[in-house]
């Protein structure tokens, strides 16, 4: 069983610099500091709730024939024809 993997990462120059620095101060490395990211993010993702959506669409038949095979800026001018736009 393989409890650790070497894996190469592409990161800006600057986060690098600043990771560096806040490993420093707290007398840990650089692996062990980005290993707390990782499990961070990973235990938030996994904790946030998966909310299943009914479905909701209308099913065909609902858009006006003027409209049929029509762009979205058609769509978008007719919405905004009453305003004056």
């Amino acid at each position: 069983m393989v409890t650790h993997m070497k894996t190469t990462i592409d990161i800006s120059d600057a986060l690098l610099e600043q990771a560096k620095a806040i490993a420093a101060r707290r007398t840990t490395s650089l692996k062990a500091l980005v290993e707390e990211g990782l499990r961070e993010v990973v235990g938030r993702d996994a904790e946030s709730p998966k909310v299943p959506l009914r479905d909701a669409s209308i099913g065909g038949g609902w858009l006006q024939p003027e409209f049929a095979g029509g762009s979205w800026e058609r769509l978008a001018e007719a919405a905004y024809e009453e305003r004056g736009a």
